[in-house]
């Protein structure tokens, strides 16, 4: 075990651990390994640190983005074309943090803002320590470098620069701050550097580092380096998408395709991959949180809670709908627009998908049993919802992780971070901006079999937008859709409920004022702010 002067470090000033940052093209992936000091580098008077429990710690810190409805599940959905979260009377106002999400908003004082950087900061850091840690162990090392890279690319993501601490650091001392560009520089070494060592996945490791789930980052932070790599004062493009980026992105999206170890749900099958049985139903989970009987870290019970009417077999909260717009996108035949699980709706009244119009109950001996709101009225959910003032049957309502009917309030699915349908629709994109497949594929030969695959018909074209629109069908609610909106240059655009064109700056989220007063390195604050 590696040992080092250790004082508490307050999450808003949680760091990574770096070295200095470098890349090799794909077909070399012998990636210096960064961060990794050895114990002599370690002072005096020091605290060790028991590599595995060290390791786990970072592992844990993935669950808030399960378990919450807010923090950074919050900001890649809310201000996305998929999701909003409108007041209902009293309910759900909370100062407004949802409907200036949706609106794009929000001010550096913005709560889940702070939540989404503290939790994101906090699991950087402690992978870092798991790597400091884990000395000259392989694959503790390589296990805590995926994870790093994990939550090191949501924060490029959501605000572009990134902090910086080395372990053994003082804790009172100011990180330093990585530009964009050099944090991207610095997740693809690690995740690269993840790959190298990292096993296969197996039925049962889905929620452990693997070299599928490295190699399905890689090809997320590949497409999105053009995004990453732009100006700090043009964040929002024109994007340069470079052809060995988009070559990357197809190799790694072929690594996790070549595995053997994958498939899509068979048509009809599609809430497989969120049933709370999914661990055993799905082929398609590539790196999860893992959910049982007995522990549910990753707890998916507030994202049915999250949106299904209090009066409903669950006895939920209200909340969240979708926009009738997306909604409107998916065909009737489409099987991910609804379905009716027979060991779920006929028990419940529930069914999967997007929930509209009348609602109902369990099934009795005279049928289904329809269910009414508060006021004795029919429980009818409308397309229609206004997010300052809305009523309690108004907005389209979304489950896609199946409430089991016994066990809703401790639920078993595993929460999904990658699967195998996201891996499929990257490669299409990367083709599609310049990437060439040495397999031969076309982006219209994937999209279209994933099409048929989930009940709709083929596309006669298949272009960007096609692309987009199918990855909203696929991957709706999954924490993904802020991210590709910004990609494919929509995400500034008015939908319902945001009736004007956003600012370019908001492609960015500022950096919370509590991480700047306690780190003056982080200013300037992010443009627009």
């Amino acid at each position: 075990m590696n040992s080092f002067n250790y004082k508490t470090i307050g999450l808003l000033t949680a760091t990574l651990l770096v070295g200095s940052v470098g890349i090799n093209g794909c077909t070399n992936l012998d990636d210096k390994v960064f961060g990794s000091l050895s114990s002599t580098d370690a002072t005096q008077g020091s605290i060790r640190l028991d590599p595995v429990a060290t390791l786990q710690g970072a592992y844990q810190a993935l669950n808030p983005i399960a378990t919450n409805q807010g923090h950074a599940y919050a900001l890649q959905e809310h201000p996305s074309d998929e999701m909003m979260g409108p007041t209902r009377g009293t309910d759900w106002d909370d100062f407004g943090v949802w409907r200036k999400l949706h609106q794009h908003t929000w001010d550096s004082q913005h709560v889940e803002i702070l939540n989404a950087w503290n939790d994101l900061n906090t699991g950087a850091f402690r992978s870092s320590q798991a790597i400091f840690a884990a000395g000259s162990n392989a694959q503790l090392v390589a296990q805590a470098q995926f994870l790093r890279g994990f939550f090191t690319s949501q924060i490029v993501d959501l605000w572009g620069r990134v902090p910086v601490r080395q372990v053994t650091d003082a804790a009172d001392a100011n990180p330093a701050v990585l530009s964009r560009q050099a944090a991207t520089n610095f997740v693809i070494s690690d995740l690269r550097a993840a790959f190298n060592v990292l096993p296969s996945v197996t039925p049962t490791t889905a929620n452990v580092a693997s070299k599928e789930a490295a190699a399905a980052m890689l090809a997320k932070v590949y497409l999105n380096r053009a995004v990453y790599n732009q100006t700090p004062t043009t964040p929002a493009g024109p994007f340069t998408f470079v052809k060995t980026d988009m070559d990357s992105a197809v190799y790694f999206a072929n690594q996790v395709i070549a595995s053997g170890k994958f498939a899509l749900t068979p048509r009809g099958s599609y809430y497989d991959n969120f049933h709370w049985d999914n661990d055993q139903r799905s082929k398609e989970l590539i790196f999860t949180i893992q959910n049982t009987s007995t522990a549910q870290p990753g707890s998916v019970q507030n994202r049915y809670f999250m949106t299904e009417h209090y009066n409903q077999y669950i006895g939920a909260w209200n909340g969240f709908t979708t926009l009738a717009d997306f909604y409107n996108s998916f065909e009737a035949t489409d099987e991910r627009r609804g379905a009716q699980p027979s060991d779920l709706t006929p028990k419940t009244g529930i069914t999967a998908g997007f929930q509209v119009g009348q609602q109902y109950g369990p099934t009795g001996p005279a049928g289904p049993v329809a269910l009414k709101d508060r006021s004795g009225n029919p429980l009818v959910f409308t397309p229609q919802v206004n997010l300052g003032l809305a009523n309690e049957v108004q907005g389209i309502r979304v489950v896609k992780y199946l409430p089991n009917p016994l066990t809703y309030n401790n639920p078993t699915n595993d929460y999904v971070f990658l699967r195998y349908a996201d891996v499929l629709l990257m490669k299409a994109e990367a083709i599609l901006r310049g990437g060439t497949d040495p397999q031969s594929q076309t982006a219209a030969t994937i999209i279209n079999d994933l099409r048929t695959t989930r009940g709709a018909s083929t596309a006669a074209t298949v272009d960007l937008p096609t692309v987009l629109a199918e990855r909203g069908r696929e991957l709706y609610w999954e924490g993904w859709r802020r991210s590709d909106e910004i990609r494919f240059g929509t995400f500034l655009n008015p939908v319902d409920q945001r009736p004007t064109t956003s600012p370019a700056t908001a492609v960015l989220f500022p950096f919370p004022q509590q991480a700047i007063d306690s780190n003056p390195n982080l200013q300037p604050q992010n443009p627009g702010y």
